[in-house]
C-alpha cells in the first residue's frame, strides 16, 4: 500500500528565483538586458583602470581588480534588478481591487502591523477601506471611488476614535486623482509619518480596534513576485 509522501515542498533555488524576477522585470522594462550589460562593462572597465593606476602595475594586480569590478557589476545588477522589479510590480497591481492590502501587508515593515483583508469594503464595487496602526496612529487607507468611499471611511474612523480616543488617526485616498496617493508612493508615505504614540499605547490600540472589528471576505490579492522578498547576495 503506497503511503502519501510527507517530504516537504522544495523552494526555488536561487538561480530560479533570480531567472524568473528577471524575466518579471523585463515585461515592464525591455532595455533590462542593454542596462545590465552597460552595468558589468563599466565595473569591469573601472577595475582594470584602478589596476593601471594604483602601483605596483602588474598581471595579477590587473586580473584582481578585474574581478573586484565582475563581483561590484554583479552586485549593482541584482540591487537595481531587485528596485525595477518592484516598480514593475507597482505597474502591474496599480489599480487592482486589493492592491493596498497586498502593499500594506508586505511594505511597511514591524512599526507598522496591518493586514491584507480590508476592515470594510463594499462587495457590488470593490471600494475598500484598510486599517494600518503604527507609532504614527491609526491609518485609514481608502482604495476605490473617493465618492462612494466616504461612509466606509467615516464608520472606521468612527470606530477607531470609539475605542481608541485621543489616538490621531489619518486618512489615506489611493489613486491619481488631486490629494490622492499612487500604489507605488502608498508605502513612503506611511512610513514618513511622524511618531505620536509610543509601543505600549500601539499595542493597546491594536487589541481595541481589532476587537470590534467584523470577519471580512477578502478581496482578490494581485499574485506575483514580491520584490521586498528578493536580495541581492553579497560576493564571496
Amino acid at each position: 500500500m503506497s503511503g502519501r509522501s510527507t517530504a516537504p515542498e522544495k523552494r526555488p533555488g536561487f538561480f530560479r528565483q533570480l531567472r524568473t524576477l528577471y524575466t518579471f522585470t523585463q515585461k515592464s522594462f525591455r532595455w533590462l538586458p542593454w542596462l545590465l550589460a552597460g552595468i558589468f562593462v563599466l565595473s569591469i572597465g573601472a577595475g582594470v583602470a584602478v589596476g593601471f593606476l594604483i602601483p605596483p602595475v602588474a598581471w595579477w594586480s590587473i586580473v584582481l581588480w578585474s574581478i573586484t569590478g565582475v563581483m561590484l557589476g554583479i552586485l549593482i545588477s541584482l540591487t537595481t534588478m531587485t528596485r525595477l522589479s518592484t516598480k514593475a510590480m507597482y505597474r502591474q497591481i496599480d489599480g487592482m481591487p486589493g492592491a493596498s492590502g497586498h502593499v500594506l501587508s508586505t511594505s511597511l515593515g514591524r512599526n507598522w502591523t496591518a493586514n491584507e483583508t480590508p476592515v470594510g469594503v463594499n462587495p457590488k464595487t470593490q471600494d475598500a477601506v484598510y486599517r494600518v496602526v503604527g507609532r504614527g496612529g491609526v491609518v485609514i487607507v481608502a482604495e476605490g471611488a473617493r465618492g462612494r468611499l466616504t461612509r466606509l471611511v467615516n464608520d472606521e474612523r468612527s470606530k477607531v476614535q470609539r475605542v481608541a480616543s485621543g489616538v490621531p488617526v489619518t486618512v489615506i485616498y489611493v489613486g491619481h486623482g488631486d490629494g490622492d496617493v499612487t500604489i507605488a508612493k502608498l508605502a513612503p508615505t506611511i512610513q514618513a509619518l511622524p511618531m505620536k504614540i509610543d509601543r505600549s499605547t500601539q499595542s493597546a490600540v491594536i487589541k481595541r480596534v481589532e476587537s470590534v472589528s467584523q470577519s471580512l471576505a477578502s478581496l482578490p490579492i494581485p499574485k506575483g513576485i514580491d520584490p521586498t522578498k528578493a536580495r541581492a547576495p553579497r560576493p564571496r
